[in-house]
């Protein structure tokens, strides 16, 4: 460039979102160190990208994305990148199976360093750690080629988890999702889960330090709203949902257009079994989010379970009325009903072409055939006769003898 220096080509930021347990726990972002590790600093961005497809020798994608944190030490490191094996048997680099130690020129300093895990001298393949303290012992021994800039709070979070024979954790620990950040975009830390907070978790993850109070102040009140509503919801995990109802109410009280309080709202009535209560809630919710593929899916599960439960009464009814037929002098069917408890009794009949109940009060119905292939019943209580009753369906949801 004329007239000046060209400008110094920033650093490559990769990302990696992670679950634990099954759940979204966040994002951690690393910075690379092409100008000293060029190498090494390459097969990690490339296999973030996934950009060279299948590996010759392992058969599988050359790709972090799915892949599991598989050993973990506290107060130690985190270790992921097997691509083949997932157990810290496998991994394939981009150079081949192993490629070589490139240099030790940066240190294992401080806490979130990330470098190559191996298992002896040039034996560097996708496999990798970050480091949760400083770790001198291992200058030397393995490569550093990068360090983590945001989601400390993640790493975290993955070396707190339970683990058992082989320092191997007791729940997955997934790289859902990953890639390369390219220069000046947004690195998607804050506002991670789209739920309206746009504060990160940890300070440190903060792209400045704001030094008005004013500002401090508004993120603690925001912190703390977020925080009763997540502390709200795990009412329903803790498997409390009366209490969970509650909260939802006053939420709602408190702001009427809230689709999370409604949202909540439908799965506290879903865990006390009131579904048609809880159908309402997830309608509501829809209303006000109707992109929303999480509110569609538990509205999707209610209605469901309301049409699985009217099957179940269908079949219940087909089976509840026992009846004697016989035909007298003039051709006409008559039916006894012969689980009747008293003469006054009320019969509840499901009608399947109406969708709906219709009480019949009597004890014997006769019915004659019409061309129509409508049945004109008439019903008689105590000998008084009462209004003709007509209906255009079979009688397929009562049994005969």
């Amino acid at each position: 460039m004329e007239g000046g220096e060209a400008k110094k080509a920033a650093n490559p930021r990769c990302y990696m979102d992670i679950s634990i347990g099954g759940e979204m726990e966040g994002r951690i972002v690393v910075e690379l160190y092409p100008g000293v590790a060029p190498r090494t600093a390459e097969n990690f961005r490339t296999l973030c990208t996934g950009e060279k497809g299948i590996g010759p020798n392992t058969g599988v994608p050359l790709h972090y994305k799915g892949t599991r944190f598989h050993r973990v030490i506290k107060g130690f490191m985190i270790q992921g990148g097997d691509t083949s094996a997932g157990d810290g048997t496998g991994g394939e680099s981009i150079y081949g199976l192993n490629f070589e130690d490139e240099n030790f020129e940066l240190k294992h300093e401080r806490k979130g360093m990330l470098s190559m895990a191996n298992s002896g001298p040039n034996t560097n393949g996708s496999q990798f750690f970050i480091t949760t303290t400083r770790t001198s012992h291992l200058d030397g021994r393995h490569v550093v080629f990068g360090k983590v800039v945001k989601g400390m709070g993640v790493v975290r979070s993955i070396e707190h988890s339970p683990v058992g024979d082989g320092d191997y954790p007791t729940v997955d620990v997934v790289i859902v999702d990953c890639g390369e950040l390219s220069e000046g975009a947004d690195d998607g830390v804050s506002n991670f889960f789209k739920d309206g907070d746009m504060y990160p978790d940890w300070p440190n993850d903060l792209d400045e330090k704001p030094s008005e109070l004013s500002w401090w102040m508004n993120a603690v009140d925001s912190a703390k709203v977020f925080g009763n509503d997540y502390f709200k919801a795990c009412k329903l995990k803790l498997g409390d949902p009366k209490s969970a109802l509650l909260d939802a109410d006053f939420a709602l009280r408190e702001r009427e257009g809230n689709a999370k309080a409604y949202y909540r709202q439908g799965q506290a009535h879903m865990s006390l079994n009131d579904v048609d209560a809880a159908v309402e809630s997830f309608k509501k919710a829809l209303e006000l989010e109707p992109n929303d593929g999480g509110i569609k899916k538990e509205l999707a599960a209610a209605k469901k379970k309301i049409s699985d439960r009217r099957d179940q009464e269908r079949k219940a009814y087909s089976r509840m009325f026992q009846v004697s037929v016989k035909s007298d002098a003039n051709n006409e069917v008559m039916m006894s009903w012969t689980n009747i408890a008293e003469e006054n009794s009320t019969l509840k009949i499901y009608m399947k072409s109406f969708g709906k109940w219709a009480n019949i009060a009597g004890i014997q119905v006769g019915l004659k055939k019409k061309k129509s292939r409508s049945l004109e019943m008439d019903t008689y209580r105590k000998r008084k006769k009462l209004e003709p009753f007509f209906l255009k369906s079979s009688w397929s949801c009562i049994e005969t003898l």
